[in-house]
């Protein structure tokens, strides 16, 4: 086993669990980590060594568990330990950084639920109109190719697709609770 490899009490190896997981949570962390602090350059050491003591405790992190959370975690006392050493970025007091933190947090899991249901309302299309959907937002087609496809007029698919966007809005609407 490599000397930088981080094992399970049986041996296994869980670099790639490790690497895969953060693969997955990258882009939330990163956005997490760059809402919280002003400079980019900053927030870009601030993520390297949350990697770094992520990678260095990934053996106490327990497989199951919300990763996501963990590692925001890890990061948000990587920007309180900078802050402290840099002695700046002091326009938030760390209660004020704690309460934004937290803030997000909520945004983020009301926006998780909020893709849940979409995804959900989406299912729910007819099979058809489903097809236009995702044809419009998941492959990119344009509405000339899309119109083509479907042998229908260029107005008739923009129509389609705005009353689908209305349809969906509704649902989601419908489908996420408003508090929380």
């Amino acid at each position: 086993m490599r000397d930088d490899a981080i094992s399970d009490e049986d041996g296994t190896d869980r670099t790639e669990e490790f690497l895969t997981l953060l693969n997955e949570h990258e882009s939330a962390l990163r956005a997490y980590v760059h809402s919280l602090v002003r400079e980019p350059s900053d927030a870009e050491d601030i993520l390297q060594e949350t990697r770094l003591v992520m990678w260095r405790n990934f053996e106490k992190f327990e497989a199951g568990t919300h990763f996501k959370a963990w590692a925001k975690k890890i990061a948000f006392h990587q920007i309180l330990t900078f802050r402290r050493k840099a002695k700046r970025d002091t326009a938030l007091s760390e209660e004020s950084l704690e309460l934004l933190a937290l803030e997000l947090t909520k945004n983020e899991s009301r926006h998780d639920r909020r893709a849940v249901a979409l995804r959900k309302c989406v299912r729910q299309l007819s099979l058809p109109h489903r097809q236009i959907f995702l044809m419009r937002y998941s492959r990119e087609m344009s509405i000339e190719d899309i119109a083509s496809a479907v042998d229908r007029t260029e107005g008739a698919v923009y129509r389609l697709l705005s009353r689908l966007r209305a349809s969906l809005q509704d649902c989601v609407n419908r489908n996420t609770p408003a508090t929380s």
